[in-house]
């Protein structure tokens, strides 16, 4: 299919017959975007792993709401590294052609981790946003039984809507209109659905991070005025919130924005294989966004990244004690000094008051 794909209006307009014509890519296409997902989809994967080890391993992040919810954000993340990377490749450039049951399960499994990884994401953006408008009840608000139930709701929510099309809410025609030239056999009104869906996700959003910079602004206004005009060093937290929110917003909306703008063309116009080709480009930036959201949202956080630490000094330990137990002779037994034990958090220098790097503490500091 290399440089022989028809892009005239009379051509996008004709009826699929197979699943070819959603092949759309050229060969210096295939190239670029296999490169991005042989890239992106394994470092998303490690990474996003790293997180959820991180976080079972420690039992104080698993009682606190705030990393079950950063847990929920990686987990889909390792799913949308694993079903987007391998049904993107297997489509578009090593072109299988699926049963159309093969086709919407493989689907379903790329629309469950995304739609997945954003609502963990308004989770996330909620707890923050609780942390600041009730913070003297927050603990009592959001208890860890709260925030498992919160998780359970989503991730059904997500599988039943993910799946619909493999139960049956799939195109009547097959392969030709109204059925998705984005997506075969996806009907319209799914398309519609799922994307207004996902938009209003996206907008709560951004409406929940909006409040906290409000907020925040309001409380450093407040506390400008009664220490009499020394506001200038103050502001640079507020100026902090401002530049940390605006960057999460801004890879937020870049990475998704694209993608679903495409889609809702596609539900109200035909579109042309140029379009689709550029769809295919847009929906890789959404498995960027997978990559990118453990360095926003879990690595910043001060407490993950002694957890993180502690735990590769644990295995560390671990590594030096078997190393030693078989560089020792036959028949000599270990003494107090070589004697090798895992590493409790009291015997690792900790500081006394570790904190949640949070919102909450960073306005209320």
């Amino acid at each position: 299919m290399e440089g022989a794909v028809p892009t005239s209006p009379t051509a996008a307009n004709r009826s699929c017959e197979n699943l070819e014509c959603y092949m759309v890519l050229m060969q210096a296409e295939m190239t670029a975007i296999g490169s991005i997902c042989f890239l992106a989809g394994p470092f998303t994967l490690l990474e996003n792993a790293l997180v959820l080890g991180v976080i079972a391993a420690t039992a104080t992040l698993r009682r606190r709401p705030t990393y079950l919810f950063i847990a929920s954000i990686a987990l889909a993340d390792v799913f949308a590294s694993c079903f987007f990377t391998t049904s993107f490749l297997d489509f578009h450039l090593f072109q299988h052609s699926d049963t159309p049951t093969a086709y919407l399960f493989k689907l379903g499994g790329v629309i469950m981790a995304f739609t997945s990884s954003v609502g963990s994401l308004l989770l996330t953006a909620l707890d923050r946003y609780l942390c600041i408008y009730q913070a003297s009840s927050y603990k009592v608000l959001l208890t860890r039984r709260r925030a498992l139930l919160c998780l359970l709701i989503l991730w059904s929510a997500t599988i039943f809507i993910s799946f619909l099309p493999l139960m049956g809410w799939r195109c009547p025609t097959g392969l030709t209109p109204p059925c998705s030239r984005l997506f075969p056999y996806i009907n319209h009104g799914y398309l519609a659905c799922w994307t207004s869906f996902t938009l209003v996700l996206l907008t709560l959003i951004l409406c929940a991070y909006a409040l906290i910079l409000w907020k925040a602004h309001r409380h450093e206004s407040s506390m400008t005025s009664l220490q009499g005009g020394t506001g200038h060093a103050r502001m640079r937290i507020d100026i902090r919130l401002a530049r940390t929110f605006g960057l999460i917003l801004l890879i937020l909306v870049g990475c998704w924005l694209p993608a679903l703008s495409f889609m809702l063309a596609d539900v109200s116009v035909i579109l042309t294989h140029t379009q689709q080709r550029a769809f295919a480009f847009c929906s890789t930036l959404c498995l960027v966004n997978s990559a990118v959201n453990p360095l926003l949202y879990a690595l910043r956080c001060r407490e993950l990244r002694v957890a993180l630490l502690q735990l590769l000094q644990r295995l560390c330990v671990i590594g030096r004690c078997k190393k030693t137990t078989q560089d020792l002779p036959p028949g000599i037994h270990f003494t107090e000094e070589i004697s090798c034990t895992a590493i409790t958090e009291h015997e690792i220098p900790a500081n006394g008051t570790m904190q949640l790097h949070s919102v909450s503490e960073m306005v209320n500091n």
